[in-house]
């Protein structure tokens, strides 16, 4: 039975709500502040019904203090004085809704179970979220050796490194060997260098001193250094600039953090690195440090595309099933034969994460218990052949990948009119990378 705490000073109003309340949740009274503090932490309630003038006390102090003991906690506000600014002020400070007294039970059961409705979809994908964050996925050779070597290498201090197609899941690994290793309890922050320009990089990497450029007006400790102890992931890393490139390794060979405008700073943290591209050949174009190269490969991760493991979507796919059908409160459970035989066949061109989307979309419009073939929307809804994916560009003689990589992205431009926003998206680049390439093959 879910719990319940109604705080108010007033006794006759405690005794008829938890009248009211008891054949449908489990009630708990407070008649002060301290009271409802301790029986919030003593009792593990995220229920709360509070007045908002508690005797002398401020009701929206104290919710205050509620959430920063259960932060997930939904908490309603009652008052006999209603006004538009005390309504704001209570849903700014967190509160779940707001109520004027007199009550009225059968709406004030309404909102209670729209909100105890709330907390445990709020559960529910938290749970599926501490899965995703500490479980992989899959039967496949491929992917037990990936857990036997994490299991390996979890504890040491050695330098990962990544590598595989988009949306095989990378992150999700870095996720994994942090979270099962003796760093668990310190911090795991991730970053993507391609999502942020040189300058700004530079400093979110490795902190800045008040006045170090225009802008710095106080003292800020880079990523690196919240990450002490723990981990950083480093994603896409091939998308990182020379320059930086040069402070990263630094940092990498002597455990120090140099501050923009300020000191070294000694830090422990270990670095898990992230790309999709074929670091041999960007090191040949000169775009990429060898000597960092080596620095951050001394583990070499490499993830294959989901079309070389199909054995695995038989988890994939129904742990996708359960994990929507939860969020989006779907009484969907599984899929009907004739649609995973289309899921077998295709290629999947996006890996995990397009898998992923394809399941989202089939739960959402899925009309019945279980996923039909109508309800899947594939990008190219014919059998893969041997090399995993559909001829839908037609390659020319080639001697070299550059050349087969000129025209791919030949192909995708015209096919976008042109546009480098829309190509990026479809390759999964960044326009950044795009607009090198752009250059380089004189496209």
């Amino acid at each position: 039975m879910i719990k319940i705490l109604v705080v108010d000073d007033e006794l006759p109003i405690l005794k008829s709500l938890s009248f009211a309340l008891k054949q449908d949740y489990q009630v708990y009274t407070a008649q002060t502040g301290a009271e409802a503090l301790r029986l919030l932490a003593g009792e593990h309630i995220s229920l709360v019904l509070l007045d908002l003038r508690l005797g002398k006390e401020n009701g929206i102090t104290l919710m205050r203090s509620m959430l920063q003991i259960n932060p997930d906690a939904a908490i309603i506000i009652m008052t006999a004085y209603s006004s538009i600014e005390s309504s704001i002020e209570a849903i700014r400070a967190g509160a779940f809704y707001f109520v004027t007294k007199p009550i009225q039970i059968n709406q004030l059961m309404l909102l209670l179970e729209k909100a105890a409705s709330q907390l445990s979809l709020q559960e529910t994908i938290l749970g599926l979220k501490d899965v995703i964050r500490n479980s992989l996925i899959g039967i496949s050779p491929q992917m037990q050796a990936i857990y036997h070597l994490i299991d390996r290498v979890k504890d040491t201090k050695a330098s990962v490194l990544i590598t595989g197609e988009s949306g095989t899941g990378k992150e999700l690994i870095a996720n994994k060997l942090h979270f099962s290793s003796n760093r668990k309890e310190k911090p795991f922050i991730a970053i993507n260098c391609a999502a942020l320009p040189e300058s700004l990089l530079e400093s979110e990497l490795f902190g800045y001193k008040k006045g170090a450029f225009t802008g710095a007006v106080k003292d800020e400790p880079g990523i690196i250094s919240k990450a002490d102890g723990g981990t950083l992931f480093l994603d896409e890393i091939s998308e990182m600039e020379p320059r930086l490139q040069s402070k990263l390794l630094r940092f990498l060979q002597e455990g120090e953090v140099r501050q923009i405008g300020g000191d070294n700073l000694r830090v422990n943290v270990r670095v898990i690195c992230a790309t999709n591209r074929d670091l041999d050949q960007e090191i040949e174009s000169r775009r990429f440090r060898s000597d960092l190269y080596y620095r951050i490969n001394v583990i070499n991760i490499a993830v294959p595309p989901l079309r070389e493991r199909k054995e695995d979507l038989s988890e994939l796919i129904p742990f996708f099933i359960r994990k929507y059908a939860a969020a989006y409160g779907k009484q969907v459970f599984g899929i009907r034969p004739e649609a995973m035989a289309l899921l077998n066949r295709y290629h999947f061109p996006g890996n995990v994460r397009e898998c992923e989307n394809i399941v989202q979309r089939a739960v959402l419009l899925c009309s019945g218990t279980e996923i039909g073939p109508e309800a899947l929307n594939l990008k190219y809804q014919y059998p893969a052949t041997e090399l995993g994916q559909e001829d839908y560009i037609r390659i020319y003689p080639c001697k070299t990948m550059k050349e087969i990589e000129r025209q791919v992205l030949a192909f995708y431009l015209k096919t976008n009119k042109n546009s480098r926003r829309e190509t990026a998206r479809t390759l999964e680049i960044s326009e950044r990378a795009l607009q090198y390439k752009i250059k380089e093959y004189g496209l």
